[in-house]
């Protein structure tokens, strides 16, 4: 299963034409994509006008969705991201470390365009698209 970031959905939705957005135009059909709350959040919060948050909305719920934060992820996410700082590697939001580390516990894939998330590939064992 492949966790799309919302980095790659915001560029998907704004109709840029990256290699993410690409990859991601490529798995549509083809490949198992889900989704969550957190990209739920950080994709919708960007729609201005009410029309295409809807569509947008509706495009993601085509996608099979899980709840990706609980105490238990919180604290894994914490241990991440210390082990990260011990590493000398800062990762600028919080929310990617939560994201990152729901997909190692779970065993999915990431497919991003964030450089935060290569930063955690080697350490953490993130498998990035």
């Amino acid at each position: 299963m492949i966790l799309v970031d919302s980095s790659v959905w915001i560029d998907y939705f704004n109709g840029a034409q990256t290699r993410e957005t690409d990859l991601l135009d490529g798995f549509l059909g083809a490949r198992r994509i889900m989704t969550g709350d957190l990209i739920y959040a950080e994709v919708l919060q960007g729609f201005r006008s009410e029309r295409h948050w809807n569509q947008a909305k509706s495009d993601l719920d085509k996608f099979p969705f899980e709840p990706m934060v609980g105490r238990d992820m919180a604290i894994a996410s914490a241990r991440n991201y210390r082990k990260l700082r011990a590493a000398g590697i800062t990762v600028r939001k919080t929310m990617d470390v939560l994201i990152a580390t729901f997909c190692i516990r779970n065993g999915h894939d990431l497919l991003h365009a964030d450089r935060d998330f290569d930063a955690m590939a080697r350490p953490l064992g993130l498998r990035v698209v």
